[in-house]
């Protein structure tokens, strides 16, 4: 083979690929496949920073294909995710992901912990919540629950069931009412509701999450608020309700109706 005809087939080699990286690029090309994308099953946006901060093998997937690629847009990018998109739905469908099925979701706070501690300053508050998660955490972990997030004075969990994440509530309010730092007695509020909320990398979104997190608000020093959805889930031989008649979620942004709330105390 000669060399002038090595330098053709080189350049014809360049050209090509040149071509094939153009074409990849440009944004017809990506919004094209993008629009593929959101035909097929599982969300469309899966990939992006959020839901691939999942601990499930698509995101860990996800995550490492997202360093195979630059910041600029590319279709192969877009036909990579789309595929791992189609993989995280079917994990969905056989309930391995942890994503869709009904779960009770439980926030929990401090009444009056942020002024106590503007009060109190940081060393006393740092011992008072490493007090309190000692005195809470491992009720959720004994009750089947899964800490999502700690949320300064309080956290999220979820838990298989409504008995499950009421005993666990009972449970963590007891033992916060047994701390005492630098002279005060927190008091723990909880809002417990129950649905199907959306699970993205490690978070659970959506207006269930919205409703529970709108309970805990509402709570007093001491007491436990539960939905209606959740109340049908106790066994009323050891849970007692009655209605906080003065409260009712309504015309409350992303929540489709009113729903009934509960005081819950065990028998």
């Amino acid at each position: 083979m000669s060399n002038l005809y090595r330098d053709r087939v080189r350049a014809a080699a360049a050209r090509m690929t040149a071509g094939v990286r153009d074409a990849d690029r440009h944004p017809t090309t990506v919004a094209a496949v993008r629009r593929a994308r959101r035909a097929l099953p599982g969300d469309s946006g899966f990939g992006d920073p959020l839901s691939a901060a999942g601990r499930d093998g698509a995101g860990t997937v996800a995550r490492l294909a997202g360093r195979l690629f630059d910041d600029r847009p590319t279709a192969s990018r877009e036909v990579t995710l789309g595929g791992l998109q189609v993989w995280h739905a079917l994990l969905e469908r056989t309930g391995r992901s942890g994503n869709g099925g009904e779960v009770t979701i439980v926030f929990t706070d401090l009444v009056g912990f942020s002024n106590w501690a503007m009060r109190a300053g940081d060393a006393e508050s740092l011992a008072l919540l490493r007090t309190v998660a000692a005195a809470t955490e491992p009720e959720v972990l004994e009750h089947r629950g899964h800490v999502v997030k700690r949320l300064g004075d309080g956290l999220m969990a979820v838990f298989p069931s409504p008995q499950l994440a009421f005993d666990a509530a009972v449970a963590c309010t007891a033992g916060v009412d047994a701390v005492e730092v630098a002279g005060w007695h927190p008091r723990l509020r909880v809002g417990i509701h129950t649905g199907h909320p959306r699970v993205i990398g490690g978070d659970y979104l959506g207006v269930d999450v919205n409703i529970a997190a709108r309970l805990a608000e509402k709570a007093g020093p001491g007491e436990i608020l539960v939905s209606d959805a959740t109340r049908a889930g106790l066994d009323p031989a050891r849970v007692a309700t009655r209605p906080k008649r003065t409260f009712r979620l309504k015309k409350v942004k992303g929540v489709p109706h009113e729903i009934a709330v509960f005081v819950a105390t065990p028998r």
